[in-house]
């Protein structure tokens, strides 16, 4: 897998950096997990991986590439105050499962 960042755009309002990547995977593949992308280019950016959101992923039809849009913030209290619930638990690491204790 790799990562291009295609372009970066900084938003000073907003405390933030609006990214548009490509991600370049096997042919065969599928597509890469949202947290190993979010991973790469948190590292591409130096930033904590924390503060990096990714909105939005499409694998191109008929190809192994990938595009998307990501916001890179300043701060996470930043984050939390502009970007959604439902953007923030994606972009979270899976909780693991409580087994129910059958009765």
């Amino acid at each position: 897998m790799e990562v291009k960042i295609v372009s970066v755009k900084a938003n000073p309002l907003l405390k933030r950096k609006e990214v548009r990547f490509k991600v370049e995977h096997a042919p065969k593949g599928k597509t890469p997990a949202r947290l190993e992308v979010k991973r790469a280019i948190a590292a591409e950016l130096k930033m904590n991986e924390e503060l990096v959101f990714i909105k939005k992923m499409q694998t191109l039809t008929g190809t192994n590439t990938t595009v998307g849009v990501a916001n890179a913030y300043e701060t996470l209290a930043q984050a939390k105050l502009i970007e959604p619930e439902y953007i923030r638990k994606r972009n979270s690491p899976p909780e693991e499962k409580k087994e129910e204790v059958a009765k």
